[in-house]
């Protein structure tokens, strides 16, 4: 399991870093703008977002449009023992490069575990159409999404390429339930109910 994720890793990491900045911006501009119309996104009261990384699809006009429409706005940040916080964001000038020179949140206000609608969206290297996911490789984002409640809706931001037939899967994995990339968005949810033998 271990030696099957790390090659498919490296084999995303190489699509992925062959981008140009043109590419990227590009598909990212695309991505956005279909995020921003997207019942889920504009029903959601809060967003958590993540700060780009390497060649990953940007969401600064996501959190820009949250800010404008009054929507709570989160990003994670990495405490003592690796352990991840979402931290509430007021401008982009509330981010700061963390330990890891990663963008992170400089406040100290956590996401509250009430009930206010939630839409988290999430890097990663890898997605299938079940929304089964391979992350960056530390595990961050599995303990974040070990500890929001049940109710919250998870987005992937993806190029199409990174769209894969499967993911090795562990037994604590968390699915997505979309994913948006620059062509098309996928329901999860729908591909594991109704199953991928028809070639849906």
């Amino acid at each position: 399991m271990r030696g099957k994720k790390q090659d498919l890793r490296l084999e995303a990491v190489r699509q992925r870093e062959s981008l140009s900045p043109s590419e990227v911006h590009a598909r990212s501009q695309l991505i956005q703008q279909t995020t921003v119309r997207f019942a889920p996104y504009r029903s959601a009261r809060a967003v958590a977002l993540y700060s780009p990384i390497g060649n990953e699809v940007a969401t600064d006009n996501i959190r820009d449009h949250a800010f404008m429409t009054g929507k709570s706005v989160y990003y994670p940040r990495i405490a003592e023992a690796d352990h991840p916080a979402l931290i509430r964001v007021q401008s982009a000038q509330d981010l700061k490069p963390g330990r890891y020179g990663i963008l992170e949140p400089v406040g100290d206000q956590n996401l509250p575990g009430g009930a206010e609608s939630l839409a988290v969206f999430l890097p990663g290297l890898s997605f299938d159409l079940k929304g089964y996911r391979l992350g960056r490789g530390r595990g961050w984002y599995d303990r974040l999404l070990a500890g929001l409640k049940k109710g919250a809706t998870l987005i992937a931001l993806a190029y199409e390429f990174q769209v894969v037939d499967d993911v090795p899967v562990e037994a604590l994995d968390r699915r997505v339930h979309y994913i948006i990339t620059e062509s098309r968005i996928i329901d999860c949810r729908m591909r594991v109910a109704v199953g991928l033998g028809s070639g849906a």
